[in-house]
């Protein structure tokens, strides 16, 4: 095991930080609930119809007995947790709609969240990325200042370590809002104890070619290095400018990043998307993510071909960010 995850779990231990996990009826998430409550990294509270959760342990002859198991439907404290969400929604739903609402494990789960009973919340195995992130910007919301939402993922092979972002959450994003996810992941990063080197990528380096896309970028890095003067960031840069210093040397010259960036801002979605997937199929890195950051407390989204492994492992990362934020 890296010596990242292995600080990670040290960071932990002995915290039982509480994290949700909605999707208890999935044999991944189950298995890996158990596996996390024989640590002392996370306490963790799955939710799911008792008698399926019950049933799917047996069959997969799991020890549920240490496991905090939740019942949406017929939680002593689901009334509670309504009128919390009425309130939470300033009145864009009543209390009968809102009963119905946190039958939804999801809105339940995030509920559990925002009213302090857990610290972080982890889903996705089952269900898409908007079922996961739409209860979190309805009720946990965006932190001051931070516009939106953006999904990166820590990319490791061995003792090696990147960032990369915006790849899981918004489509195209104007030159402010890529600056903002510039900004959001450097400091992502840094809460995990690196530190952060941003390389703004394009398909130009320095103007080797000049488009709207390419002065986007360009604009970008500018709005992000004024936000974060001490942090070394740099853009438009194509990934060989950005990373390989011998080719930063001839394309870049006194670039601060020198072509050793450990952060990666990709210009949309769709290159972010195909980016990590790259680095994750053919460089052999474990990519770990999305790690959903700008929210006011941690909710993370797996992918649902996720192993239970990944489970296990964003659990710990949700519980270092829950930490950081309390730390903060």
């Amino acid at each position: 095991m890296s010596n990242f995850l292995n600080n990670l779990k040290s960071n932990l231990e002995g915290k039982n930080v509480k994290i949700v996990f909605p999707e208890g009826t999935d044999k991944r998430i189950l298995t890996a609930a158990v596996e996390l409550a024989a640590t002392t990294y996370v306490n963790p509270i799955v939710l799911g119809d008792k008698e399926a959760v019950e049933g799917l342990a047996k069959t997969e002859n799991l020890d549920i007995s240490a496991l905090e198991l939740i019942d949406p439907k017929v939680c002593e404290h689901k009334a509670e947790l309504a009128e919390s969400f009425v309130e939470r929604r300033k009145g864009k739903v009543t209390h009968e709609q809102a009963d119905d609402i946190l039958n939804d494990v999801n809105y339940f789960g995030t509920m559990l969240v925002y009213t302090g009973r857990a610290a972080g919340l982890v889903s996705g195995a089952v269900h898409s990325t908007p079922d996961t992130v739409r209860p979190a910007l309805q009720i946990i919301k965006t932190k001051p200042g931070v516009s939106r939402t953006s999904g990166v993922f820590f990319m490791l092979r061995e003792d090696e370590l990147y960032v990369m972002g915006d790849c899981a959450i918004n489509p195209e994003l104007n030159a402010e809002e890529l600056a903002e996810v510039a900004v959001e992941t450097a400091k992502t990063a840094e809460s995990f104890s690196m530190d952060p080197r941003v390389a703004l990528l394009s398909f130009s380096t320095r103007g080797s070619a000049k488009t709207e896309e390419t002065e986007k970028v360009k604009l970008a890095a500018q709005y992000a290095k004024e936000k974060l003067p001490d942090t070394p960031i740099d853009g438009e840069l194509q990934f060989d400018a950005a990373f390989v210093p011998s080719v930063a040397e001839k394309k870049a010259p006194g670039s601060e990043l020198e072509g050793r960036a450990n952060v990666f801002v990709f210009p949309s979605l769709e290159a972010g998307n195909i980016g990590y997937k790259i680095a994750q199929r053919l460089g052999g890195f474990e990519a770990y993510g999305p790690i959903l950051q700008g929210l006011n407390q941690p909710v993370n989204d797996l992918s649902r071909g996720c192993s239970k492994d990944e489970v296990f492992n964003l659990a710990l990362f949700t519980a270092t960010q829950a930490l950081t934020q309390n730390n903060g």
